[in-house]
């Protein structure tokens, strides 16, 4: 099999109809993303089988079980070199994405990306999920929030769920350890509004890591304090 066929076999097993301009768009992302890399740190992976396969699968796995869907608005928070946000974008092009990261570089970086690619209605923020979770404009507006790796559970629970409207869901791509990192959410699901729906278990081609996704539907508002102020959520976790 060749590296384009891992990556379309990969899509269609997620439930999309993968056609050649989505495998030329993620190609395309990954050339730029290398080029990129020579200059700031992006990623520790370039090589075209492992991007293929450890980001653009891994993240576009994140479409399992229909929380995300072509039209609904969906945040990526603290997306970093994009992933989730971008390779969903890619795969499904009605969805609204916002991408939220606290250094302008990546922001750049995402740009050129999407412009490369010529996706369209995605806005671009730099600046800190704290922040941004506090503007009426953000808060509470989006079908769906996701992040992926960014930092633990409950904190990242306080850097999303306020961007989530009620009825909505938190979708969080997680490594092994996702059962411990439940546990130790509780107290954050109940402070910030949301109940535990599932965990899904993600299978990718070659790979012996086991990922899961944990989503979570938002069923009451984020008391108003909610985010804290920039550093406090990592520094104090809710729990």
């Amino acid at each position: 099999m060749t590296n384009d066929d891992i990556l379309r076999q990969g899509i269609l097993e997620f439930g999309i109809d993968a056609n050649d301009q989505m495998i030329n768009d993620l190609k395309t992302y990954r050339e730029i993303l290398v080029d990129w890399n020579q200059k700031m740190n992006l990623t520790g992976i370039e090589e075209e089988k492992e991007v293929f396969i450890k980001h653009f699968l891994d993240s576009i796995s994140a479409v399992q079980n229909g929380y995300i869907k072509d039209g609904i608005s969906l945040i990526d928070v603290g997306t970093g070199a994009g992933f989730p946000g971008l390779p969903l974008k890619i795969c499904l092009k009605d969805i609204k994405l916002t991408l939220l990261d606290s250094l302008n570089k990546r922001i750049n970086f995402l740009q050129e990306v999407s412009n490369a690619v010529n996706l369209e209605d995605v806005e671009f923020i730099h600046g800190r999920a704290e922040d941004f979770g506090k503007n009426s404009e953000y808060r509470e507006k989006y079908d769906v929030a996701t992040a992926r790796a960014v930092a633990g559970l409950p904190i990242l629970m306080e850097f999303c769920v306020p961007f989530v409207k009620v009825g909505g869901y938190f979708v969080c791509l997680k490594g092994p350890n996702a059962n411990l990192e439940l546990e130790e959410s509780k107290v954050a699901m109940e402070v910030l509004g949301v109940e535990f729906v599932e965990k899904i278990d993600i299978e990718l081609p070659n790979e012996e890591l086991k990922h899961n996704i944990l989503v979570f539907k938002k069923v009451r508002n984020t008391p108003e304090k909610y985010p804290r102020k920039a550093g406090k959520p990592a520094k104090s976790p809710i729990k």
